[in-house]
């Protein structure tokens, strides 16, 4: 009926996907070459398209549009196209006395379907960088974009069809139903970016098929301040990680940890940095973005009740704008510090020295990311040594991220797995465990065959425990001289004793 919603459809993709995929398309690299450049060109042609879409999304102007997502993207496309046939290979692993003999080594493999599911503060971004290692590992994929940046998600449904091969790579749009029957379907692998709150629901939907999965996730990202550190130079980079994206960002700075007597010093100079950055009037400024929609306008808007604005705070509904913002004196219980900020307010926390706010950091969830700025090594190794986080930067921030031979993920509740570069490829591929031997020398297998003695038994463990040198080829053939050589000093006995017997 023409009435009913199509709740099938899901299904049909998943289900459609999977059978091209299980006809051996991708497994050839030539073809995941030929993906990937495809991906590159839509990229490159449609540029401009994707830089209105985010600017009607999220107010984002062309150049943050490329610093915050294309130059990613591309950078990755490059990688996996250069570095794929190696990523691929087959990769030899150390062996013992007992396999070195065997052809033993792990062979990356495509885990078949994988579901992306993005977010609305990167969209390009946090869909296409996950694409691009499900694509080099030579899975199938089903691509959800947020349904709130919706000029991205339609512009990536028209877009992609047109440069990848549909019958493997498919964009599902739609909101929380959609999304929902999508969760109902087995896929091989899902990776969501996004809440924790919904990272859970994501984990539960997979945990009925058993499917593994990647929750790029997020929560609040401490910024500690050392009084042993040039504070401009530090105010200048927290000002620009901080307010980017207007706030938006998953490894933003969420808020400042400093001893009280820098705090009046740390406001003065975000105070300069945003007159430089965004003049008198950030809301006119073409660098300063807005919040996603009315919803989070309010819902950040609310978390200054109980604060004192030291910098900022002017909004306006109309254009979901929220000034540039900073709150001092803020305590633990407020509500600000209870959820992830994902907007342009950063509250500052005072603490009596390293001690204690390593301390604070350890009493909540594990973050996303970590910072600290101090030119003291001694408290630099304190932080790094007594926190955990998933990344962390040390005299800056974000810029753990750019680095693509560095994982990018979280730990506890801000995440699980990771990606970046090889590591995407290995997050989606199954890292098949391989040994191939041969029918010659049966003889050494006797100590694992019954009738098990002492002797035998001495004879496995000697095997079973002495590994082989790195240099693999080598010892091998020294390992093959000296076992024949201990075949002939065995035969030789026997046929000494047989020849004093008779």
């Amino acid at each position: 009926s023409p009435w009913e919603k199509p709740v099938e459809m899901e299904k049909q993709v998943v289900d459609g996907l999977r059978e091209v995929f299980q006809s051996g398309r991708s497994r050839p690299l030539q073809y995941r070459k030929q993906q990937l450049g495809a991906l590159h060109r839509l990229i490159t042609e449609h540029q401009e398209d994707i830089e209105q879409a985010l600017k009607q999304d999220l107010n984002r102007n062309t150049y943050n549009t490329s610093l915050f997502e294309l130059i990613s993207i591309e950078n990755d496309i490059k990688l996996a196209e250069s570095e794929m046939a190696d990523w691929a290979a087959p990769r030899p692993v150390k062996k013992n006395l007992n396999s070195a003999l065997d052809n033993v080594y792990i062979k990356p493999e495509p885990l078949g379907v994988v579901l992306i599911i993005g977010t609305w503060n990167y969209p390009w971004a946090m869909i296409l960088q996950p694409l691009v290692g499900a694509i080099a590992a030579g899975n199938a994929a089903v691509l959800k974009p947020s349904e709130l940046s919706e000029h991205s998600a339609r512009l990536m449904k028209e877009l992609l069809p047109l440069y990848l091969d549909k019958e493997m790579y498919q964009v599902v749009t739609g909101g929380v139903p959609e999304t929902q029957e999508l969760l109902r379907q087995r896929f091989d692998h899902i990776f969501y970016t996004g809440s924790s709150m919904v990272g859970k629901l994501v984990m539960e939907a997979a945990a009925r098929h058993l499917t593994p999965v990647t929750l790029e996730l997020g929560g609040k990202s401490p910024c500690y301040v050392d009084k042993n550190c040039d504070i401009a130079v530090a105010c200048r980079r927290i000002t620009w990680g901080k307010f980017a994206n207007c706030g938006q960002t998953c490894i933003a700075p969420d808020y400042i940890l400093c001893e009280p007597s820098i705090q009046d010093r740390i406001v003065e100079e975000i105070q300069k940095t945003l007159l430089e950055f965004y003049q008198t009037d950030p809301k006119s400024s073409p660098d300063y973005c807005r919040i996603i929609n009315t919803r989070h306008f309010d819902r950040v808007l609310a978390l200054m009740n109980e604060c004192t604005i030291a910098l900022g705070g002017e909004s306006d509904r109309s254009q979901c704008y929220i000034a540039p913002t900073v709150l001092k004196d803020v305590l633990p219980h407020f509500k600000i510090m209870q959820e992830e900020i994902f907007g342009p307010l950063l509250p500052i926390v005072t603490v009596n020295g390293l001690s204690e706010a390593i301390q604070f950091i350890n009493a909540r969830e594990k973050p996303l990311a970590l910072y600290v700025f101090s030119s003291d090594k001694t408290v630099i190794k304190r932080m790094l040594a007594e926190t955990s986080s998933g990344g962390v930067t040390v005299n800056d921030v974000l810029m753990h991220y750019t680095v693509d031979t560095l994982p990018f993920g979280g730990v506890g509740n801000s995440g699980m797995g990771r990606y970046h570069g090889k590591h995407t490829f290995d997050q989606l591929s199954h890292h098949r465990a391989c040994l191939i031997k041969s029918f010659a020398m049966e003889g050494l297998n006797d100590a694992r065959y019954p009738p098990l003695t002492a002797a035998r038994l001495r004879k496995a463990k000697f095997f079973m425990q002495h590994r082989l040198c790195s240099c693999s080829g080598i010892c091998v053939w020294a390992v093959i001289a000296t076992l024949l050589a201990i075949g002939l000093l065995v035969a030789l006995i026997v046929v000494l004793n047989v020849h004093i017997l008779v």
